[in-house]
């Protein structure tokens, strides 16, 4: 049978009925809204995204998105100071389309980062995390430098861990911690420059959704393709998507791979 936003809608109203919770449906934007009746802050769900996975995972992936809203609307509700929480501030890489205030007018502190991405900062709340706005900053005093200087030192701290797979004779390596910072470890300048170091052809790295960061040593120019497939697979499934293009790594910048594919040359053709 197949499930339309209405009838998952339906389920969504039966998975967060809560006194203290009051959801909408909004059929022009093909949305379902979770929030609190005293303060109005919430989650806005895009049920098409919902759809697509739960017709691969089934009633799994609806569990997996109840506990992600049920966590953030908690913490939404929580107080939190960040002085004496120093270690528990990270960077965290959303779209660059993500809101940069939230719905109840508070702005949020935020960097860019590359036409695709921003960087935005956030408290450790060990099952979530809450992104940092410019209210939090002036009611303890914080400058934005600040917070950006404690988050990229922090980030250096995350562990490294990676899982290597080889295709057509380019590596890939895969980091997949589940901590919520996964693509933030983009931000991590020293381990970018070893990487680069140590790879035979190009640094390519793909960060499509929250939760996975991909290197590739890229060697001839199946690794762009194969690359450019695993984003796009990646970002289908993400529960936090960020970009399905990828990025190249030259020179300490990153720029995205679709504009310098027609400009790199194909090492492996001989000239006429």
């Amino acid at each position: 049978m197949k499930m339309t936003s209405l009838k998952m809608k339906k389920k969504l109203e039966e998975r967060f009925a809560h006194e203290d919770w009051t959801s909408t449906f909004n059929r022009d934007k093909d949305s379902f809204r979770i929030e609190w009746r005293d303060s109005g802050n919430g989650i806005t769900i895009t049920l098409p995204n919902v759809i697509a996975k739960y017709q691969t995972r089934g009633e799994a992936a609806l569990d997996e998105l109840e506990d992600h809203v049920v966590e953030a609307l908690r913490v939404m509700n929580e107080t939190h100071e960040l002085t004496g929480k120093e270690k528990q501030i990270f960077p965290v890489i959303r779209a660059a389309s993500f809101p940069t205030e939230t719905n109840s007018g508070k702005k949020l502190v935020y960097t860019e980062h590359t036409a695709e991405t921003r960087i935005y900062y956030a408290l450790d709340l060990g099952k979530s995390f809450q992104l940092i706005d410019e209210q939090m900053l002036e009611k303890e005093g914080w400058t934005f430098d600040r917070i950006q200087e404690v988050a990229t030192f922090n980030v250096r701290s995350l562990p490294v861990e990676m899982k290597k797979d080889t295709v057509y004779d380019n590596d890939f390596y895969f980091l997949s911690t589940q901590d919520g910072y996964d693509a933030s470890r983009i931000l991590n300048e020293a381990m970018l420059e070893q990487l680069k170091g140590e790879c035979k052809g190009e640094l390519a790295i793909s960060i499509p959704h929250q939760d996975v960061i991909i290197f590739a040593d890229v060697q001839n120019s199946e690794g762009y393709d194969i690359l450019a497939q695993m984003a796009m697979k990646f970002f289908a499934e993400g529960t936090v998507p960020i970009t399905s293009l990828s990025f190249l790594y030259e020179d300490k910048e990153l720029e995205p791979i679709f504009i310098l594919a027609q400009k790199k040359p194909n090492k492996n053709r001989k000239d006429d």
